[in-house]
């Protein structure tokens, strides 16, 4: 492979910057660029040792800063292969600098996340941990941090591999028992084969389960906030924010627009959209901001209705209840105000489906219910953050492919076919575990994963 370098902190300005250069060639280019103050040769350095120095143009002698130089010693680097990291102080234009001077004397621009596909390559992670990286990087609580953590260290591996290792164990068997019928092998016995098909669909199955709730932790939940005009949707935003980001005032209609803003919720992130309110509007620009609203609402995963519970339901609202009712969204209804000390009735959103809490958006008062109801809603309140999920479609697709073709073979095996038959099943299902894994995968798919990364990492 070629020696490759890339910038692994964010572009910007900071107190430090790590330019990580790998390959064959890593150490000769950094002594190339890096002089030592203790004058020991770079060529020199061993592997986990650091060294003080200057980074030097050698085309004029030009010092560019003074930095620190890290040696990883192949195979005990990230990528398994000889690595030199600069830490520099963190300007954009040294930064910039420093990267040039690596590609001036040696090494080639990396790609996206072409580190962690390298120790993919070079056998240092399996797929899962590869993917897992990222969503280290961009876990946003300490559940989706410690789920991606256990990924990252094989959680998920080993628990796929053990239902693989299942499937490869009676396939020999089976395998043998039609392939050397002289040999008087065993026969394999249907109840046999059933239980371990059995045991491998209710391993995978446990696994998909928790995918939707694990996602919730990681990606956020899309969540328009609904109602119409002057019911307390932008002071309820802005309380979920901790700042003031809608304007609130006691005119009604005052938000015309979509405003979206990321707001946690205990240990869920909620992608907010502040809507403007959903009424019968005149003015052109409101009846525009309307029509988002409701197109929004659409192609949200929650809605979060609020009412006002100091006065009596109108047209409006019931206007509004109809359309949740038709949506058929995960719906939690507020009934907002109740600092007013205005006991709401209940009864007209009765069959909605919905959970309902009184709440103060004024003053913050309901929150942790309303925390917990949207937990309640999504199943994060019952997940198990020790447990393992998968990081990505992909590979919840090959799991879902695998456990359809165990339930073909076990349906298969119970209707007495043939057992060349469940074998070409059982196959397929081995295959797909081992594309999820990375163990057999194409190129074009190993790409894709690694596109996903970004330029450093």
């Amino acid at each position: 492979m070629s020696t490759v370098c890339a910038v692994s902190t964010p572009l910007a300005e900071g107190g430090l910057a790590v330019i990580r250069i790998s390959g064959p060639d890593a150490i000769p280019c950094a002594a190339k660029i890096f002089k030592p103050f203790n004058g020991t040769p770079v060529p020199e350095m061993n592997g986990y040792t650091c060294a003080y120095g200057r980074v030097i143009d050698p085309a004029d002698g030009r010092v560019v800063d003074d930095a620190m130089l890290t040696v990883f010693r192949a195979p005990h680097s990230y990528t398994g292969e000889d690595t030199a990291e600069i830490s520099c102080h963190g300007g954009v234009y040294i930064t910039k600098s420093i990267l040039r001077l690596c590609l001036a004397n040696g090494c080639s621009q990396a790609d996206r996340g072409e580190f962690t596909k390298r120790a993919f390559v070079n056998g240092k992670l399996s797929l899962t941990q590869a993917e897992s990286v990222m969503e280290l990087i961009s876990a946003k609580g300490e559940q989706s941090l410690r789920s991606a953590r256990l990924t990252r260290e094989g959680r998920l591996f080993q628990r796929i591999d053990g239902v693989k290792q299942q499937l490869i164990t009676l396939l020999g068997s089976l395998a043998a028992w039609v392939d050397y019928p002289e040999e008087d092998l065993p026969a394999v016995e249907n109840t046999a084969l059933l239980k371990t098909l059995n045991t491998a669909s209710s391993e995978l199955e446990r696994l998909l389960r928790d995918f939707d709730s694990g996602m919730v932790l990681r990606t956020g939940i899309d969540t328009v906030i609904a109602g119409k005009p002057n019911v307390g949707k932008s002071t309820l935003m802005n309380t979920l924010l901790g700042y003031e980001r809608s304007i609130v005032t006691e005119a009604a209609g005052t938000t015309r627009d979509v405003i979206e803003e990321t707001a946690r919720l205990g240990e869920l992130e909620l992608r907010l959209s502040d809507t403007a309110g959903i009424r019968d509007a005149e003015d052109a620009v409101e009846k525009l901001g309307v029509s988002r609203a409701k197109k929004r609402l659409r192609e949200c995963a929650l809605v979060i209705a609020v009412f006002d519970t100091s006065a009596e339901l109108d047209a409006e609202d019931r206007e509004l209840l109809a359309l949740l009712k038709e949506l058929g969204k995960k719906l939690i209804i507020v009934l907002n105000k109740s600092d007013l000390g205005a006991s709401a009735d209940r009864s007209a959103f009765e069959g909605m489906g919905a959970e309902i809490l009184e709440l103060s958006a004024k003053n913050g008062e309901g929150l942790p219910e309303l925390t917990a109801a949207v937990g309640k809603l999504f199943g994060a309140k019952d997940y198990d953050a020790d447990s393992t999920i998968f990081a990505n479609e992909r590979q919840k697709r090959c799991a879902e492919a695998a456990l359809e073709r165990l339930r073909a073979a076990s349906e298969a095996a119970a209707l007495g076919e043939t057992l060349d038959a469940v074998t070409v099943m059982i196959d397929a299902a081995a295959s797909e575990l081992m594309e999820l894994t990375g163990e057999r995968i194409t190129e074009a798919v190993a790409n894709e994963v690694f596109s996903k990364f970004c330029v450093g990492k």
